[in-house]
């Protein structure tokens, strides 16, 4: 199958997914075209043949307008719709032959690549630059040994590529051409410098007029672009009266008939995603810089289209906030701040405060005892208390040899109170009217006590007295070495034991 049936093929499957498996009339030009182009590319000898945008009256009677254009003064006021001057008509057919240009240039540099492949191989890899090879083949030519020490080729081509150029020049297995396929090959590089210079030509009248047609319009995304969205929309005003969505899919490529995959074709992206102002940024931001400068061209547009700030103040402020945006996305985050933790949520306790307040803190504070007893030695099995193993220990409370008294200080501001009713009440059951008994009270052997009795008066009563008729009366009658003892009975009057 040949490429020609095989572009056939795909198209007449696109086209049945869309309408029901018809081909439009567009399609089977297009087809046609290719086939030809196919075919002359094939038995191609002269780049004339194949080449013929260079010769045609529609090149030279557009390159004769620039050049009558050029020499006249522009109008800096232009009247009614900007689509009634004459010299507009002239800019977007100019614009137009730029993309033809372009066009033209990849032929004639597929046509070079194919013909010098035969002497150098190798160079078509090594300069992948269209115009850079162009340039290339036409000062080397058929003596590879021009690469060393060459000025002329020291402004095309980097050192470094120079150098890799010569090594493999020195290496390469191609043949010498002809004089006739010298002569074709360097008829094709003058006609393509030639067309480039003409295309520079070109965009320098179209950003020299589009200053005065678009002013606004030609800051925000440069004059090319400018005139490029304005010939396809249909003039300028139809240009202002389109949404911003409908902008920025102007000039997008719906199919691609260089190849047969549509993996390197972008979706939905026209002449301002390709512009300068939006290839600047990083790929990520393409797509978002794109919708963002639709809409700015879309309002410079309207402004343009009632001839309102012709001096281009309009599309100075749009442009500079198109860049702020720009700066803003492309900053880095910034730096994370610790900050301290919130304020809790829970509302503010209301705390009683005061004297009652202190004495309740008091009694239900932590005792001494009680600390002593949390307190455990480090590296020392401690006794359970409960005997039970059930790891209860009383801590430091009561050990010997820790160097402490045996039971803590009982801190007088922390310890069990009672109300001062309850202490006058003990006091007045504790009180004994005549003096306090010693033998009641059970004092010390040293203690002594003077009390009153209606006999005697005054007498002085030793406190252990009693106690010890106690000791002895239980020592006489219930000690273990206690006899029988005579009782004298009442009534016989006799001694029994």
């Amino acid at each position: 199958m040949s490429l020609a049936d095989e572009l056939l093929a795909d198209l007449e499957e696109a086209a049945g997914e869309e309408d029901d498996n018809l081909i439009d009339e567009d399609d089977l030009e297009t087809i046609e075209e290719v086939q030809e182009e196919m075919q002359v590319d094939m038995n191609a000898e002269s780049v004339k043949s194949i080449a013929k945008l260079w010769d045609s009256r529609q090149f030279s009677e557009i390159l004769e307008k620039i050049e009558a254009y050029v020499k006249k003064q522009p109008n800096a006021e232009v009247m009614g719709p900007v689509e009634a001057a004459p010299e507009y008509k002239v800019i977007v057919d100019a614009n137009n032959l730029t993309v033809e240009i372009e066009n033209e240039l990849n032929i004639i540099h597929k046509f070079i690549r194919d013909k010098y492949s035969k002497r150098f191989p190798e160079l078509e890899s090594l300069v992948p630059n269209a115009l850079d090879y162009i340039r290339t083949v036409k000062e080397l030519g058929n003596s590879l040994d021009k690469c060393k020490n060459n000025e002329i080729l020291q402004q095309i081509l980097t050192n470094a590529t120079i150098m890799v150029v010569s090594v493999t020049a020195s290496t390469t297995q191609g043949q010498q051409l002809t004089d006739e396929e010298l002569e074709r090959i360097e008829e094709a590089c003058n006609m393509a410098l030639e067309l480039n210079q003409s295309k520079h030509r070109i965009y320098e009248y179209v950003e020299s007029r589009m200053s005065f047609i678009a002013p606004n319009l030609s800051i925000i995304v440069g004059a090319s672009t400018a005139a490029k969205i304005m010939g396809i929309a249909g003039g300028l005003t139809n240009l202002s009266k389109m949404p911003a969505c409908n902008v920025m899919l102007l000039g997008a490529q719906r199919k691609t008939l260089s190849g047969f995959s549509s993996t390197s074709v972008l979706p939905h992206t026209g002449y301002i995603y390709h512009s300068d102002i939006v290839q600047s940024l990083p790929s990520d931001l393409h797509r978002k810089a794109a919708r963002l400068v639709s809409a700015k061209c879309t309002l410079a547009a309207r402004v343009d289209s009632f001839h309102e700030s012709s001096e281009g103040k309009v599309g100075y402020d749009l442009k500079e906030e198109i860049e702020r945006k720009f700066d803003k996305w492309q900053e880095p985050p910034p730096v994370k701040q610790v900050k301290p933790l919130p304020a809790p949520l829970d509302g503010q306790r209301k705390k009683r405060g005061g004297r009652r307040y202190r004495k309740m803190k008091e009694r239900l504070g932590l005792t001494e005892i009680r600390k002593q007893a949390n307190r455990m030695s480090f590296g020392e099995i401690e006794e359970d208390a409960y005997q039970e193993d059930l790891g209860f220990s009383l801590g430091h409370l009561g050990k010997s040899g820790s160097g402490r008294i045996r039971q803590a200080q009982v801190n007088d501001a922390t310890k069990a109170r009672i109300s001062k009713t309850l202490q006058r009440t003990l006091q007045k059951q504790s009180m004994v009217y005549g003096g306090k008994s010693t033998v009641r009270d059970r004092s010390s052997g040293t203690a002594s006590s003077v009390a009153f009795t209606p006999l005697q008066g005054l007498e002085i009563v030793n406190p252990q007295a009693a106690e010890k008729k106690v000791a002895e009366a239980n020592q006489k009658y219930f000690s273990s070495m206690a006899e029988f003892l005579k009782v004298k009975s009442e009534k016989s009057g006799t001694m029994t034991q």
